[in-house]
């Protein structure tokens, strides 16, 4: 009644409206989700999961389909997305940390700018490592026995979220052959499962659905976390977790200090990089605002709804999705790296791993 009164008050003195914005309706549509990894891994199953509630939220419900474009540690996905997407809202993508490292690593065959792309929403994630029982290590206390053993990990690369792992491995003076070319963290735990290699890290989502099962039944030990950001930006452990010690506490167990020097700079830009913002849903940079605003009212429904607030610590975790401002500020407050911690881990890939970064 109020509305139509002011209304009548307006015409009556000569005012016009302008008219609304015609809101985004995706009736019958196909939304393509590109998931720059291989199906199974944890990307893959966060993708899954949220896309069924983006489906069911976003105007016109369209059907949201999950595209897994694996290769070079995601930056084929992520190179196909900046060059063909349009803002039409019908294409998005789900980043990794291995989208990111290699953007801040300036590797030549990065082709995208992750900071131009317009933010849906970020979820942070977390990981554990493990190894297999049949090292002889029970736990955290008989990490020592790790050395001089022949230790193999499957990585998509170096230059991926591998990159974390491998700088943990080296500040704890453990030699940890990356057996590179696996074009997931799917295909690494299969390979774990096979015998074909005996240490291995999985994101949370992953570790909790298929790996965790082989800590439990007795075939894998779970060494620690990467650990969460506490909201004065101190590493805590994983709630997800709570009995393993993040990564910063295992060092210091081990080695009986805390980390420190530039190597623990760059793991820790890193290993933020990597798991606060670790996963984020973006649309191309030319999107509308009307567009990116359904997309974001979609999440803040999500978030909201019964049904995914029951499923959600079975698929991805205790770990809450942002949307709206939250995700930027995550996104943006978690990518930072001092240029000597940037040198060292350029020269240390070069060095010891062949890195051209020329090329």
């Amino acid at each position: 009644m109020l509305k139509l009164t002011v209304r009548t008050a307006m015409l009556a003195l000569g005012l016009t409206f302008a008219p609304l914005a015609s809101a985004a309706d995706f009736t019958g549509k196909t939304v393509s989700f590109i998931i720059p990894f291989a199906a199974g891994g944890g990307s893959d199953v966060w993708g899954r999961f949220d896309a069924q509630f983006l489906s069911k939220h976003l105007p016109g419900k369209p059907a949201v389909v999950i595209r897994n474009i694996p290769g070079g540690g995601s930056i084929s996905g992520a190179n196909l997305f900046a060059g063909s997407a349009k803002g039409d809202g019908l294409t998005i993508f789900g980043t990794g940390g291995s989208t990111q490292f290699p953007y801040l690593l300036g590797l030549q065959s990065v082709k995208y700018d992750y900071r131009e792309w317009r933010i849906v929403l970020a979820a942070p994630t977390g990981g554990v490592t493990f190894v297999s029982r049949d090292l002889g290590v029970s736990s955290l206390a008989d990490v020592s026995k790790l050395r001089g053993q022949k230790l193999f990990y499957a990585s998509q690369g170096v230059t991926s979220l591998d990159l974390v792992p491998l700088l943990a491995f080296r500040m704890l003076g453990i030699d940890v052959q990356f057996v590179t070319g696996f074009p997931g963290r799917s295909e690494g735990l299969l390979a774990f499962e096979k015998g074909e290699v005996n240490v291995d890290f999985q994101t949370s989502a992953a570790y909790i659905r298929n790996a965790a099962p082989l800590v439990q039944s007795g075939r894998a030990t779970a060494l620690f976390s990467w650990g969460v950001l506490d909201g004065n930006g101190k590493l805590i452990r994983d709630p997800n977790f709570p009995n393993l010690p993040h990564f910063a506490e295992a060092y210091e167990t081990i080695t009986g200090k805390p980390p420190a020097g530039v190597e623990w700079e760059a793991l820790r830009a890193f290993l933020l990089a990597g798991f606060p913002a670790q996963k984020l849903i973006v649309l191309p940079k030319d999107t509308p605002d009307d567009i990116l605003e359904a997309y974001r009212a979609a999440v803040r429904a999500m978030l909201k709804d019964d049904e995914y607030l029951g499923k959600r610590d079975a698929f991805i975790g205790e770990y809450e999705q942002v949307t709206d401002k939250d995700a930027e500020a995550l996104y943006s407050n978690a990518i930072a790296i001092s240029p000597a911690a940037r040198t060292w881990v350029r020269d240390m890939l070069q060095r010891d791993h062949g890195i051209n970064f020329d090329k």
